[in-house]
């Protein structure tokens, strides 16, 4: 029986510890919650979800959606468990984050061929290894990684949204609803807090002057304009505060955008809108879509409830800040995830900057497919470039390292189609299709089993 050892308890390391023992591998898996914990994380539950409860777009025309019809026919763990303990929310995959990690938790550990050890791995082991350590790497293992690799390890900065008690929420103001009516129920996934022209900007010069927590060293990389290391913000984490620096109206068309959305008192579009999305199965508790911030906590209480309709707001989870660490993955990494040093070892999910939950899955899927082929001494599989996760693969391998960041699904990242086709669903179904397509052709060719 081969070994294989697995770091990291995350969704990646969870993920490639599944893969890696159902195809026979004797796994075993280390993660250092909770008897040390990461600043982020607020329990020991394999597979936490830190940021939001989404898992994206499960509609098949979207990136995510269709990375995840992808990793559904190699039979992935999470998302089986994600659809499990699904919650409304619209087009979207969203879970109750607390019971989705505790049926993971449960799924891994009564694995006959899978030991879950509690415990913090400082340096990098012999033999078959998977370094899914996740964004918030301990300390000794990124310094262990960084000796390893020879380069300077990469950064950038991390932000969650708060979190509310739904019957803090004043009803006579918002209102639950889709935009444009998409989703499960008549009245809506979400609940919307309009806002009017007046309120929009009131609310954006508070943001803008309310104290933030101090990241001395970021906030001064930030002033002089240097990005040694690539220390940074990720686009898609970016604080609501920043956000609203880059213009009057930059809320208004992000995560404030009204479209699709009618105020039932008014029967018209609201000049802007903070959308909740539900965050447990009980649905109690609602998070703040797209509102990641670093103020204060008294300042976001302060800030928060002006929006309309959580002005009594009770805030169960306040947003916070984190650093997340990333490797050089064009420089260490090749598209099977092994590294180039060393073809024992492999990375998966965020630390090779694969950014978005579902990214994370299924980078863990194949590094624990090609770390029990290598067990086995069959060749590892490169996914086609022209599938979302072959291509998510080949942009982390092959990035310029010039402006390497963490990427997310999307279909920009994709080849371009071999006949230009008009109208941008139009395009993203014929990538769809090819992807499919060419999917079904890798698993033939290699024997593989959907």
């Amino acid at each position: 029986m081969k070994q294989i050892t697995v770091i990291g308890g995350g969704l990646a390391g969870s993920e490639a510890a599944w893969q890696a023992a159902e195809l026979g591998c004797e796994v075993f898996l280390y993660e250092m919650r909770p008897e040390i914990q990461t600043g982020a994380h607020v329990s020991g539950l394999l597979a936490e979800l830190v940021c939001s409860n989404s898992l994206g777009s499960s509609l098949i025309d979207r990136a995510s959606g269709l990375l995840k019809e992808e990793i559904r026919r190699f039979g992935s763990l999470l998302l089986q468990c994600a659809e499990a303990t699904a919650l409304p929310a619209g087009g979207a995959l969203a879970v109750d984050r607390e019971a989705f990690s505790k049926m993971v938790t449960e799924r891994i550990a009564n694995h006959s061929r899978i030991h879950l050890i509690r415990q913090e791995v400082k340096d990098i082991p012999d033999g078959i290894v998977i370094v899914a350590s996740g964004p918030l790497t301990s300390p000794a293992l990124a310094e262990a990684i960084q000796n390893l690799s020879g380069e300077n390890r990469l950064y950038f900065y991390d932000a969650i949204a708060p979190i509310v008690h739904v019957d803090s929420i004043d009803f006579s103001i918002a209102f639950k609803a889709s935009r444009y009516g998409i989703g499960e129920d008549q009245e809506g996934d979400y609940i919307n807090c309009p806002m009017s022209r007046d309120e929009y900007f009131a609310f954006v010069q508070a943001l803008r002057n309310a104290q933030r927590i101090a990241l001395r060293e970021f906030e001064k990389e930030i002033e002089a304009g240097v990005r040694a290391g690539m220390d940074h913000f990720f686009e898609g984490c970016l604080p609501v505060e920043i956000l609203a620096q880059r213009g009057d109206l930059a809320l208004a068309y992000g995560p404030m955008r009204p479209v699709g959305l009618k105020d039932p008192r008014t029967g018209k579009r609201p000049f802007a809108v903070v959308q909740l999305r539900q965050d447990n199965l009980a649905g109690t508790l609602y998070n703040l879509v797209g509102f990641q911030t670093n103020l204060t906590f008294p300042e976001q209480k302060r800030v928060f409830r002006m929006i309309p309709g959580l002005q009594n707001a009770e805030f169960v989870r306040y947003g916070q800040m984190h650093r997340n660490t990333f490797i050089a993955s064009p420089l260490l990494l090749q598209p099977s995830l092994q590294a180039r040093q060393r073809e024992t070892l492999l990375f998966a999910g965020q630390i090779t900057g694969v950014e978005g939950y579902m990214g994370n899955i299924a980078t863990g899927l194949l590094a624990g497919i090609n770390a029990a082929r290598l067990a086995k001494g069959q060749p590892t599989l490169i996914m086609p470039q022209t599938t979302m996760l072959g291509a998510l693969c080949h942009y982390v391998t092959h990035a310029s390292m010039k402006d390497f960041q963490p990427m997310k699904a999307n279909f920009g990242i994709l080849p371009e189609l071999p006949e230009p086709v008009k109208g941008k669903r139009a395009r993203a179904q014929a990538h769809v299709e090819r992807s499919l397509r060419d999917l079904g052709t890798f698993f033939k060719e290699w024997g593989l089993k959907q």
